[in-house]
């Protein structure tokens, strides 16, 4: 695959590669709240969003710092991406999935979705970990929509392993070793921005979804049809539709929990 079949201007990619880092292995999409986990990369290189003329230009949403952060976990070469874009802020799917195909076009093996969540299971509180088994697309769309894909043609991709079951299964042993404790859950990707009425819960809950939120699914699927291996985690922030529901109180659930979250990343890559 090249730069240009991604859709990822060649521009972009050389100004990554000449900020002098390693080449990275592992690329990890940091959803609200859980940035802090670029804080454990030692001697970051850190590339603006701005900097980038492939990025889908729109408005600041806080909790996404719009920052690439390049260097080592442990022995892997990672970028993080400190902030994603959402459909609800007015652009495609396509453009929604830009973090999966810069990742790619990076020479990215795997990546790894994080994402902030309302629970739509009754075992789920704020605070709980899940490990994501499968998602359900509920935004209306793809991002494969009109695009020729890697090889030419639509690509029809096979999701079935959507979230590779080799990782699921170290993340696993990560959780047991590290002390975390981790759920396991169906994430309902919804497009936003508002957050879910009654009823709406009450539909999803029929579905087999166990989270709910407004992103992940976009990138997902494009990463599955550049080749990518994929690992998600959702950190539930809310119980979806609960009384009092703001994004302050979002980002705040993602800074208490971020510290398990990270030493589960963390402890998962050491094993890749």
């Amino acid at each position: 695959m090249t730069e240009r079949t991604l859709g990822v201007p060649v521009a972009d990619v050389e100004r990554v590669r000449e900020a002098g880092a390693p080449a990275p292995r592992v690329a990890v999409v940091l959803g609200s709240g859980l940035a802090g986990l670029a804080d454990a990369v030692p001697d970051p290189v850190t590339v603006l969003y701005a900097d980038l003329e492939g990025v889908p230009r729109v408005g600041h949403v806080i909790g996404h710092e719009g920052t690439l952060v390049l260097g080592a976990l442990g022995d892997t070469p990672v970028v993080l991406f400190k902030g994603r874009v959402h459909q609800y802020q007015g652009v495609s799917a396509y453009d929604a999935a830009w973090p999966a195909r810069m990742a790619a076009s990076l020479g990215c093996e795997t990546l790894v979705v994080t994402n902030a969540s309302g629970g739509i299971s009754d075992h789920l509180s704020p605070g709980d970990i899940v490990l994501l088994s499968d998602h359900i697309n509920l935004m209306g769309t793809n991002p494969l929509i009109g695009w020729p894909g890697p090889q030419g043609g639509t690509p029809f991709v096979p999701m079935r392993d959507a979230y590779d079951p080799d990782l699921r299964a170290a993340a696993l042993n990560a959780a047991a070793a590290e002390g975390v404790d981790l759920h396991d859950g169906v994430y309902a990707g919804l497009l936003g921005p508002s957050y879910e009425t009654p009823a709406e819960v009450a539909y999803l809950r029929t579905t087999g979804a166990d989270v709910v939120g407004m992103s992940t699914v976009p990138e997902v699927i494009a990463a599955r049809a550049l080749g990518m291996r994929v690992l998600g985690f959702s950190l539930v922030t809310n119980v979806a539709a609960g009384v009092g529901l703001s994004h302050a109180e979002v980002l705040e659930a993602g800074r208490v929990a971020a510290a398990d979250l990270t030493r589960l990343v963390l402890a998962i890559l050491r094993g890749l």
